[in-house]
């Protein structure tokens, strides 16, 4: 039985020392070695699976961390991590206090540059790059791997058109496997799929065209090819680009045959590749499939109901309509800014268009919001998945940062629904024609509701809702949030409860500030509380409020405070900003 040879690797140094016809049972060793810590710890797996032999190979060419290595998002990166002093610890990934899912500076000196959404890495490596130039260190190598989804991503051009110009140690290894978490689209995916299939004559090559010497495409599993691509490439001078073909979940038949699935397929068995069982119990529907399956329901009555999400129609469930309603549901790529723009002017031709964009993504398009929605009062209905805290996906995922950064703008309603059923009324109210576009903020995961189908309702727009009336203190919460309080309440002795009232106030913008008149009339203390930060967001428009109005009461808001939160569990992270049912129990009985 031949000797492990990962557990001899601890740094890349140490990979430097294996012969090369070695190599080849390493990358066998390093994908088994995530495929059964991912089984049971879960993450991110095929995106990794398919750059084993990338990733051995870029580390034993090249001389990391002193040559610079840029990963782009990041999902492919565990293989990197494993090989760069991180083996110990990595069955932590994703925990909390753990190892991170993404390339985090502060973690490792190999990982030259925090990413997590997509499309950073060329600006990020031409940066470095243009660095070195300058402090005369003419041989240090750069270089950025970048998947196909990714480079089509305006970011990524905008990168490519200016590398072009420069003569810096920068290589782009274009990691082409035609899918990014759904399937690639767009005009750049079918060039590649020419060049893959027939090759694309040097008149045609795009990157050629912008100065970039391309070489490829090879394939990407065939460890002594790269070797000897990247050694020849370290020599060639100026901005260069290997394109290699690889296959995602390389190695695992399940992961490769079900690529959409397998991105982040969470438990399976390790031996056989099959997902764990589902639970038979009847759970309540996930959020993003409320949204899929009412807009289907919506466009069966509406005709000119539109559906566009930038490369997210699986995870947002989009899915849902491109399946009932093609022609009328878009997937437009890794291109938020685009979408919300394509979104407004569709809108502008008489369509009722839904953009459903992730919270985190949407930080992408601010200005595109601003200038091209809001001033000019296009009612684009934005819809914004995993809003709040999403787990361990951490700190470049969170959704906290949409109610303060959409507060500010004028020309806007903001709403988060408390449960599947206010969901589906508000998108059944906007579609009906507003004024004003409108951004409807829901949480990752289930909601707590079986029977949620109901008949559609319309929603008053800044009409807040008094879940309980109580006579000492008035909770004001926004969204699914409440359900956290309405917990911590019931926790509380009954005589307790009574002095209580529960406000959901629902929409940020406008404010029912009727009800809150009412609110600070009746109450000596009020507490907000959200699944946001505390800068900016609910518990700011309410001291305002009360500020502009003159009332004294005690006001105590909760949130996320002024940090980045890590990455954990939900229900972690929400003890540790001090938004859990228990936290919050613990905040009202200082009050009574």
């Amino acid at each position: 039985m031949s000797e492990n040879i990962l557990n001899t690797i601890q740094f890349p140094k140490d990979l430097r020392k294996i012969p090369q016809e070695k190599l080849r049972q390493l990358a066998q060793e390093l994908r088994e070695f995530i495929i059964n810590i991912v089984a049971t710890k879960e993450g991110h797996l095929g995106a990794s699976l398919g750059v084993v032999e990338l990733t051995i190979a870029l580390h034993y060419v090249f001389n990391t961390p002193d040559d610079i290595l840029v990963w782009d998002v990041g999902h492919q990166a565990y293989g990197h991590k494993i090989l760069t002093g991180r083996k110990e610890i990595f069955h932590t990934n994703r925990q909390l206090g753990g190892v991170s899912g993404f390339p985090k500076r502060s973690e490792s000196e190999y990982d030259t540059f925090g990413v997590g959404h997509s499309s950073t890495a060329i600006s990020a490596a031409l940066g470095m790059a243009i660095a070195s130039k300058l402090k005369g260190e003419i041989d240090k190598q750069h270089i950025a791997v970048v998947g196909d989804a990714s480079i089509a991503s305006g970011m990524a051009f905008e990168a490519l058109n200016h590398a072009g110009v420069t003569n810096t140690n920068l290589l782009i290894i274009l990691n082409d496997n035609a899918i990014g978490i759904d399937p690639s689209v767009g005009a750049l995916k079918n060039y590649f799929t020419k060049v893959k299939l027939d090759g694309a004559k040097e008149a045609d090559n795009i990157f050629e065209a912008l100065n970039f010497n391309y070489s490829g495409p090879i394939d990407g599993h065939n460890l002594d090819l790269i070797i000897s691509e990247l050694e020849r490439l370290k020599n060639v001078p100026g901005p260069k680009v290997l394109h290699l073909i690889t296959t995602k979940g390389k190695g695992l038949r399940q992961a490769e045959e079900n690529q959409v699935t397998y991105h982040a397929p969470g438990k399976f068995d390790a031996l056989t590749g099959d997902l764990a069982p589902k639970s038979t119990e009847l759970q309540s529907p996930k959020f993003q499939d409320v949204f899929g399956k009412t807009l289907v329901e919506l466009a069966s009555q509406n005709k000119k109901i539109i559906g566009i999400t930038p490369a997210m129609p699986t995870g947002s469930s989009l899915k849902f309509m491109m399946d009932a309603f093609p022609e009328r549901a878009f997937d437009v790529g890794i291109a938020e800014q685009h979408a919300v723009t394509f979104a407004a002017g569709m809108v502008t031709q008489g369509f009722s268009v839904f953009c459903n964009i992730y919270s985190t993504f949407l930080q992408r398009a601010y200005d595109q919001v601003i200038h091209d929605v809001c001033l000019q009062k296009i009612p684009v209905i934005f819809c914004l998945d995993r809003a709040g805290i999403v787990g361990e996906d951490g700190p470049t995922h969170h959704g906290i940062f949409d109610l303060a950064y959409l507060n500010c703008i004028p020309n806007l309603i903001i709403f988060a629904p408390r449960n599947e059923t206010e969901l589906r009324n508000i998108m059944f109210t906007a579609q009906q024609g507003l004024d004003l576009p409108i951004f409807i903020r829901y949480p990752r995961g289930r909601g707590k509701i079986l029977d949620w189908q109901k008949p559609f309702k319309n929603i008053e727009i800044g009409k807040a809702e008094i879940i309980k009336k109580g006579e000492e203190i008035a909770v004001l919460t926004i969204g699914t949030v409440a359900d956290n309080t309405v917990e911590a309440i019931e926790a509380l002795h009954f005589s307790l409860q009574k002095k209580i009232s529960l406000i959901d106030l629902r929409f940020l913008k406008p404010l029912d500030e009727s009800l809150l008149h009412q609110v600070f009339k009746k109450h000596k203390a009020i507490i907000t509380i959200e699944d946001g930060t505390i800068i900016g967001g609910l518990g700011t428009s309410v001291v305002a409020f009360a500020a502009s109005n003159g009332y004294k009461n005690s006001i105590e808001i909760l949130g996320i405070p002024d940090i980045f939160p890590d990455q954990g569990t939900i229900s972690e992270l929400q003890e540790i900003a001090g938004i859990s049912s228990e936290k919050i129990k613990q905040t009202l009985q200082r009050y009574l």
